[in-house]
């Protein structure tokens, strides 16, 4: 069984900084790409960073030369380094695993983690 575990969400000042992390555990497969969205209440979920098996980071404009998503040295861990935060980064995070198994491409999502900038 796979899960996706999140954690380093909190509460900061805006201009702070939080470092999320997110590490997939059980038998995932190979990866085939990753990312993080956000949720701010009463709006859809977004794509905040992603990347692919091929290595290209892609961000949101919203969140370009702030934010930076990473491969942590433990396989299947990835980190999400917050910059400069705003309040209007307040939201739940998730973060996403997409992975081919058994012929398959199968989805993850974390359990989300809780962002509050405060102005």
């Amino acid at each position: 069984q796979v899960q996706l575990v999140e954690s380093g969400g909190g509460l900061v000042q805006a201009g702070g900084s939080l470092r999320l992390s997110c590490a997939a555990s059980g038998s995932i497969g190979s990866v085939t790409a990753m990312a993080w969205y956000r949720q701010a209440p009463g709006k859809q979920r977004d794509l905040v960073a992603h990347i692919q098996s091929g290595g290209n980071t892609n961000y949101a404009d919203s969140v370009k030369g702030r934010f930076t998503f990473s491969r942590a040295n433990a396989e299947n861990t990835v980190i999400l380094q917050m910059d400069r935060l705003k309040p209007e980064d307040t939201a739940v995070y998730y973060c996403y695993f997409a992975a081919l198994a058994a012929g398959m491409l199968h989805a993850y999502w974390g359990q989300g983690t809780q962002v509050t900038v405060s102005s």
